[in-house]
This record gives C-alpha cells, structure tokens and sequence, in this order.
C-alpha cells in the first residue's frame, strides 16, 4: 500500500465531510468519485483497499483495458471524459454512469444499448463553443432526447467551473439553469460537479457527485 496515497484520500475525505457540514449536508448524499487517469491499475486496487468503489476514467483507449484488469473489485466506473460517437456504445459496455453527454449524436447512438446506463448531461459554462457541453440555450432540447431513451436514465447536470472564474458563481449559475431540466426529467436531480481545486464549493452548491484525481492520487504519469 502506498501511505502517502492513503494520507491524500485521509486528508480529502475529511475536507468533504468538513464542508458536507459547513453546508449543512449529509456526507453520505455526495459521491467522490476517483478520477484515475494515467495512473496504473495497482493504484486502483490500492484505492479500494481504502474503501473507494467509485472510479473515474477520461480516456476509452485507457479505461476499457483497465476495467478489464479490475473486473474482479466489483467498481462502479464512471466516465467522466468528452466522449466520441464512433466510442459511445464501446464505453457503455464497461461504464455504469456517463458524465459528458453533450449533443443529440451521441443520444441517438446510445438508442442502440441493450441495458441500462446512468447519465449526466454536461453544461458548457464558456463562451467557446468548442469546449464540452451543451449550451443552456440546448439544454431543454438534449433532455427531451435522453428522456426518449428507454436505455438511459438521467441523473442530472455536469458541469466544469471556468478558468478565471469564482467556482461558487459558476456552480450557482448550474442550479440557476437546473429548473429547465427538472421540468422535463423531475427525477433528475443529481449535480457532478467538483474538482480536486473546488470540491468544497461545489458542495456547497448542491453538488451530489464530486470528480476529484490528482488531490487524491497525486501527480499523474503522463505518458511520453
């Protein structure tokens, strides 16, 4: 076991629970998932010896080995990367939640699936259009396709604070634009939002999934 591993999860996992209080929320309604990119699959295992069964992979080509390797711990994966068309029904395979559903071709490519996958629309918060997400103006209409989708349940919003932004402003600007989404899937309630640099924040905000990597896992081994 790696300690200075064990330390970082340590420190996180009461830095959550001290702002779950702060906001007067149950630490049991926030789910940390482990984003676990670059890193090896025995750091995986080291997490859930540690007690993490949430996961979180950002790369295709690198989450279906891994989830290959790791079938055995009985994880929920969690793919939480911009996610291409041609690869949709190939992440769903292994990924119970998808966090970046963000246009109508990748909805009508998940109107293929056999069984069911959890769902997150992700918000584009920027003016850059080439940024992942949805823009709120398309939210409504994104909805209507996902909810149309016997397959897919959608658990609610994902978004990402912008650089140079106040994340509080940013994740409140997500529960401003929320109501347009609970109108069409009332069920929808959930918030991915949270990093390892705004996690307290985003709890603060509502948020009930938190995608935090390298405050837990540390430096990531960037491949050459």
């Amino acid at each position: 076991m790696d300690h200075a591993l064990a330390e970082r999860y340590r420190l996180v996992t009461d830095e959550i629970a001290q702002a779950a209080r702060n906001a007067g929320r149950r630490v049991e309604d926030i789910t940390t998932i482990v984003v676990t990119k670059f890193h090896p699959a025995s750091l995986v295992r080291d997490l859930c010896e540690l007690g993490v069964r949430d996961v979180g992979e950002s790369r295709h080509q690198e989450a279906g080995p891994k989830h290959a390797e790791l079938e055995d711990l009985g994880l929920t994966w969690h793919f939480v990367g911009q996610l291409q068309s041609n690869k949709a029904l190939a992440v769903a395979e292994y990924s119970r939640v998808i966090h970046s559903v963000d246009r109508l071709s990748l909805v009508k490519k998940f109107s293929q699936l056999d069984h069911g996958v959890d769902v997150f629309i992700e918000l584009n918060l920027t003016d850059d259009p080439g940024r992942g997400g949805v823009v709120p103006a398309g939210l409504a209409e994104l909805a209507e396709a996902v909810a149309a989708i016997p397959h897919l349940s959608l658990r609610g919003l994902m978004a990402v604070a912008p650089q140079g932004e106040d994340p509080a402003r940013a994740f409140e600007r997500v529960r401003a634009i929320q109501p347009t989404l609970l109108s069409i899937a009332p069920e929808a309630t959930d918030l991915s939002m949270g990093m390892s640099g705004d996690f307290a924040p985003a709890i603060a905000a509502g948020a009930t999934h938190l995608r935090i990597g390298t405050a837990i896992t540390g430096k990531r081994p960037y491949p050459a």
